[in-house]
């Protein structure tokens, strides 16, 4: 579960689960004209041959309302969708003419920097989205009942008017020719009549919005609908955190992310070089307050990708929390280090760098595929020579070898709730019942780690995670097992702010403005306890 933005995978890993709907208001899914398709391998038929070109159609509008429906209906990651669409509208367009039948003009880049705004500032604010327009249904069971390109037409058309403030009339004509076209003249006349109901009511300030009052439980439903997130999520941070900072969460979840990047020490490409090249390129940055290595920006991510910098190794995008996590472990020359959850790669390429090519680094991993991507980024970032890749799953690794390792880390699989500002998707594709799913794997992989540890040795259990279960409450429930490991406070590695009481690394979001994540460093004794 590392965190880096390479070319091949560029934001936060989390487990695929099929979105599912916000659950008031209910809708019921059918069929309709369109398919979501997925090209086939091999020869591909030229485009402008196969599809007809509509020249009336927004381009960045059809090309959303298409991932959208794929994001939804097909599982497909936000993040990733968004990262192979930078320069390749055409591509683009073939996922367009293969669902609607038609082709819109080419994207240029504003239309493919809209897309990303679009997507994802839709699918963040997709509760909220539904519960408008299902009060500005002239019946509810027009929503319930809703084709789904239809929907997601009616939610650019919300966004665009709501959250990016631009020019009601010329949104209601834009999607209305889209409506028309994708799907018949009937659909364009509902979203008409639902977007003209959204400007009076917006232009009167009387957006049909729940007032936060009641019972806890009607509270947590009104502020999840407002700040649109899971009822569950809203309830549970509010039992941790208290309201007044869960809102200041879901606040930060649904603002614009900014990421940092992090200057590749092993290829000798320092931070003061980095800035150089940003200042080349005018990309707006800022130098992290926590570590040497990294930059933060928040806009510009194409110019740094178009210079090639990723590509070429001389720099990662990387969350700053990432980077604490790595300097918890404390790296040295000459160690070896196993990363038990290594793909896609992000914290062991930081590790090898950091140790200045003396040592080893073992990557472990149950996925091959992003083993091969973590090993060829490893050559670009030249740090491939004291890097390993293992494909294997750690709990029968740990059983079937005999070796011990300075260090262990394990970067557990989670519910990526820290992460949520970049993983647009995430919010609506976990479940309560996830967690304790994946509290029982934390804890299997856990013991399973505990084994490589020479006596000495240290373990390193991380997450993307805020939620007490999957951190603290698993290192509490792991020292009661192995009585041979002890807590190591980290305030040696990382700045006191982010140390808790108990001497873990944990980031807030909404406090430290970066991911949110937490770390607990434990040392094995020399001479296991006698019983």
């Amino acid at each position: 579960m590392a965190q880096v933005l390479s070319l091949q995978e560029v934001f936060h890993s989390a487990d695929t689960r099929h979105a599912r709907p916000a659950k008031p208001p209910q809708r019921t899914t059918h069929k309709f004209k369109t398919s979501v398709s997925v090209p086939k391998r091999g020869a591909v038929t030229p485009l402008r041959k196969t599809h007809k070109l509509n020249s009336d159609v927004s381009p960045h509008r059809a090309v959303s309302a298409v991932r959208l429906m794929r994001i939804e209906m097909g599982g497909a990651f936000a993040d990733l969708l968004n990262e192979k669409g930078k320069g390749s509208g055409e591509n683009e367009m073939g996922y367009v003419g293969r669902t609607l039948g038609f082709r819109t003009k080419d994207l240029d880049d504003r239309d493919l920097r809209l897309v990303t705004d679009v997507v994802g500032g839709t699918i963040r604010w997709r509760r909220y989205l539904d519960h408008l327009i299902c009060s500005l249904c002239h019946d509810e069971r027009v929503f319930r009942s809703m084709e789904p390109l239809l929907l997601q037409i009616l939610r650019i058309g919300f966004y665009e008017i709501l959250k990016l403030d631009m020019p009601p009339y010329a949104v209601v004509d834009e999607n209305v020719r889209l409506a028309k076209a994708a799907l018949r003249p009937g659909a364009g006349n509902l979203v008409n009549g639902i977007l003209r109901k959204l400007l009076v009511v917006k232009d009167n300030d009387s957006l049909p919005l729940p007032k936060v009052e009641g019972d806890d439980r009607t509270q947590a439903r009104a502020l999840a609908t407002i700040h649109s997130h899971p009822v569950w999520m809203v309830r549970r941070w509010t039992k941790y955190l208290g309201q007044e900072e869960t809102v200041r969460l879901m606040v930060w979840n649904n603002s614009d992310p900014s990421f940092s990047l992090r200057a590749n020490c092993g290829k000798g490409f320092s931070r003061d070089d980095l800035v150089k090249q940003l200042q080349v390129l005018k990309v707006p940055h800022e130098l992290s307050l926590h570590l040497d290595d990294f930059v933060r920006i928040r806009t510009g991510m194409q110019a740094v990708l178009q210079a090639g910098l990723l590509k070429q190794g001389l720099c990662a995008v990387q969350d700053e929390s990432a980077g604490m996590v790595v300097s918890v472990v404390d790296p040295q020359p000459n160690e070896t280090i196993i990363d038990c959850c290594a793909a896609p790669g992000g914290k062991t390429l930081y590790m090898a760098a950091l140790m200045k090519h003396h040592g080893k680094v073992y990557a472990i991993d149950v996925n091959k595929g992003r083993l091969r991507i973590l090993k060829d980024t490893a050559q670009v970032h030249q740090v491939d020579g004291i890097i390993t890749t293992v494909a294997a799953d750690l709990r029968t690794f740990a059983e079937e070898t005999k070796e011990k390792y300075d260090k262990v880390l394990l970067d557990a699989p989670c519910s990526g709730l820290g992460v949520l500002s970049k993983r647009a998707d995430l919010r609506w594709n976990r479940r309560v019942e996830d967690l304790e799913e994946l509290t029982n794997l934390q804890d299997e992989l856990l013991d399973a780690a505990s084994t490589l540890v020479r006596p000495g040795g240290v373990l390193v259990y991380s997450t993307c995670s805020i939620d007490p279960e999957e951190n603290e409450e698993r290192v509490e429930a792991f020292l009661l097992r192995h009585p041979e490991f002890n807590i190591d406070p980290v305030d040696r590695w990382i700045p006191a702010a982010f140390v808790t009481n108990r001497g873990f690394f944990a980031s807030n979001p909404a406090k430290h403005s970066v991911d949110g994540a937490f770390a607990a460093r434990l040392v094995r004794a020399s001479v296991k306890p006698t019983s």
